[in-house]
């Protein structure tokens, strides 16, 4: 069983055009991620999947591993789906999709989130969640909410705050959900193909996918939290994190 980690990161964005170059203490943000997905114990490789060649290029330039996908993914999972299929790999083999605006990322969470596939062969995909102390991050829709049940799957992935405190007097046991995916390859085929649903169309949650035509998700509570780069704005809180 390989367990190979891929980086899915695409130069257009609305918000943050070219994001995955953006300089942060002086390296671009995709070196920073790729490093850090690098240094987990149980990652066997690490490769950046793209439709862009300037990411080609930086990856290249820092000594990583990049390859060429088709700019008609429809998310950063097809496309790290579609970067599996290139790589050759095996139904067996695990593939980690890592977000590449991560860049705070820590190595054990990686770790973290592929061992309910090491342990149960029937599971298909696994995923973070951080408990929420901030409550910004339990109203803000850019922060994604979780909810699981007793046995630790995925109930549902909202940007709305869930579970929704009724009387609104304090901040409930709630979870922030990481981007952060782990898949059996054979599964992550089967999700290349689902449809896409209405919830996930609506919630613009591709995770949501897998919910509404029935699969679940493992969902691992991790101590280890990871930021993310939205907007330009977001590079100084990051860098002074980092210092």
């Amino acid at each position: 069983m390989r367990i190979v980690a891929v980086i899915p990161s695409r130069y257009q964005s609305s918000r943050f055009p070219g994001k995955p170059l953006a300089l942060i203490k002086g390296r671009p943000m995709i070196q920073h991620v790729y490093q850090r997905a690098n240094s987990a114990d149980l990652v066997d490789r690490v490769v950046v999947a793209t439709d862009d060649e300037r990411i080609v290029s930086a990856v290249v330039e820092f000594g990583g591993q990049a390859i060429m996908t088709s700019p008609e993914n429809r998310s950063g999972t097809d496309r790290a789906a579609e970067a599996a299929v290139r790589l050759g790999l095996e139904p067996t083999d695990i593939v980690v999709n890592i977000q590449g605006d991560q860049p705070l990322l820590d190595p054990r969470c990686i770790d973290q989130v592929v061992k309910p596939l090491q342990e149960d062969e029937a599971l298909g995909m696994s995923t973070l969640a951080f408990r929420i102390a901030d409550r910004r991050e339990y109203t803000d829709p850019k922060d994604v909410k979780v909810t699981l049940d007793k046995r630790g799957f995925a109930l549902y992935f909202s940007r709305s705050p869930i579970p929704c405190d009724r009387d609104g007097d304090r901040l409930p046991p709630a979870f922030k959900h990481l981007g952060i995916y782990a898949y059996r390859c054979d599964f992550l085929q089967v999700f290349r193909k689902l449809n896409q649903g209405e919830l996930e169309r609506i919630e613009k949650l591709e995770q949501l996918r897998a919910l509404e035509h029935g699969y679940r998700i493992r969902v691992v509570v991790t101590g280890y939290d990871s930021p993310e780069v939205d907007l330009p704005v977001d590079i100084e809180r990051i860098e002074n994190k980092m210092s």
